[in-house]
């Protein structure tokens, strides 16, 4: 079997996607799976819709077509703001999609309106993490100029958290958006079907005991894929964290000195010169079993990366990764296996060199 490559364990990935399903229907939240990571591979996205997931998110309209075509049935929500240059892919494809530019919204309308189709709104709200989303005292203007606009349903709105400078969803900014919620509805007379409260990061709080309020939807990547939140990357209790696992290739084993010697500068991956490193303090000999595999920053993200027992990352180049081992001792040709953030899933599946292949489970 070729590497390097991604082990997907679709039995694992159906556990995490029903168990999360499972246990938020009890505080009545709904679950849209986000795909992205994956770039929309039909087999995991099959696999949530089996376990229970009623929408699915993607950042990109070309992941959204390949999923239509590959015969999943289930809404599709673009969770970022469509391109200007791509409204009319836009309708076509997705049921519903994340907005907070009127422009936008006023193509869209037209889009929909030459197609014949009624387009769904979710307005993202800005609450402090400074990505997407339309001010506060400026959504009311907003969700009125939306509900102007024909062949535009406004599905409600949304806030996301965590993803740009680790904003914690709380028991602030959550009621905060329960309110705005509750305002447009009084205001406008309309019940809106989603509060989206955000992403995996939502789930700690919500499992601290966190009040909903009247948040019913989340938008879930990481959780189901890595059985993670992505705040502290702490383990979620009852999933599986080692559903996708990274298989590189050894290429070079040698027993070489643990330091580099001649002058240094930065190199290509580096932001900076690389301060001296200490001198080793034990009387031991300063060599060690340094491994090559086959696998670089072109191809992963190696600070994302979690190295089996006895084996430390020293660093990667743009398509080596370097490693040292303690009590064993690789050869050419051996694979080792490795866990993945969010981060390092997301590159290794947009690699080209990176192929993938679906592991059975045993019961």
């Amino acid at each position: 079997m070729s590497a390097p490559r991604l082990e997907i364990h679709l039995g694992r990935l159906h556990h995490n996607a029903k168990t999360l399903v499972d246990r938020l229907a009890l505080q009545g939240i709904a679950v849209t799976g986000v795909s992205k990571a994956t770039l929309g591979l039909p087999e995991i996205v099959h696999t949530w819709v089996d376990a229970g997931v009623a929408t699915i998110g993607e950042s990109r309209i070309e992941s959204i077509e390949g999923l239509t075509a590959a015969g999943v049935g289930v809404p599709m929500l673009l969770i970022r703001s469509p391109m200007l240059s791509q409204v009319e892919r836009v309708v076509a494809h997705a049921a519903i999609s994340c907005k907070s530019e009127l422009s936008v919204l006023q193509a869209l309308s037209a889009a929909a309106q030459r197609q014949g189709l009624c387009h769904g709104v979710l307005l993202m709200v800005e609450l402090g993490d400074l990505r997407e989303g339309i001010l506060a005292h400026d959504l009311e203007a907003m969700a009125q100029q939306t509900l102007a606009l024909p062949n535009l349903q406004l599905m409600g709105i949304g806030t996301n958290l965590g993803c740009q400078h680790g904003v914690v969803p709380d028991a602030l900014n959550m009621a905060e958006l329960s309110r705005l919620t509750n305002a447009l509805e009084r205001r406008f007379g309309l019940h809106l079907p989603w509060c989206s409260g955000g992403n995996s990061a939502n789930l700690p709080w919500l499992a601290a005991g966190g009040e909903p309020g009247r948040l019913n939807h989340l938008r879930l990547g990481e959780a189901l894929l890595l059985g993670r939140e992505p705040l502290r990357r702490t383990a979620i209790p009852g999933l599986f964290t080692n559903a996708i696992t990274l298989v590189a290739e050894v290429i070079e084993a040698k027993l070489k000195p643990n330091q580099p010697w001649g002058e240094r500068q930065r190199t290509s991956f580096a932001a900076a010169v690389p301060e001296p490193e200490p001198k080793p303090t034990s009387a031991a000999p300063g060599y060690e079993h340094r491994v090559l595999l086959a696998l670089g920053e072109q191809d992963v993200d190696p600070q994302g990366l979690s190295p089996p027992n006895g084996v430390l990352i020293h660093g990667a180049s743009s398509d080596h990764l370097i490693v040292g081992c303690q009590g064993v001792r690789p050869q050419v040709g051996d694979e080792q296996r490795y866990q993945l953030s969010y981060s390092a899933l997301l590159r290794a599946m947009t690699s080209p060199f990176v192929s993938h292949c679906f592991v059975s489970d045993e019961s």
